[in-house]
């Protein structure tokens, strides 16, 4: 699995806007619906309003680029411009490592 974290930043409120336009429009749907995708989820950091977290989780790079070719892509560039958005990316690929299993409650 390769997850890949999106922080998306702006002013005035507009990443937020951003994420809830993702929702409302069923652009996010549409993403949580093609082949290889395990999570598209948006989250708002306590201590920075001006910021929106995607968490973006695909099966492989493949399912990733497919994605990047989809004409979701274009809608999405397109959204970012238009709240005048900016990016950082951490990307991380998951080795299921079983040790930590035992910190985790369930």
């Amino acid at each position: 699995m390769i997850t890949v974290n999106l922080y998306y930043k702006g002013i005035n409120g507009n990443a937020r806007a951003f994420a809830e336009e993702m929702e409302s429009s069923g652009i996010a749907d549409a993403i949580r619906a093609e082949e290889g995708n395990l999570r598209y989820q948006y989250f708002l950091p306590i201590n920075d309003p001006e910021t929106v977290l995607l968490i973006d989780s695909w099966t492989n790079q493949a399912a990733i680029d497919a994605h990047h070719a989809s004409p979701m892509m274009k809608q999405l560039a397109e959204l970012r411009d238009k709240y005048d958005l900016h990016m950082t990316v951490e990307r991380f690929i998951s080795d299921e490592y079983e040790a930590d299993g035992k910190y985790i409650r369930k």
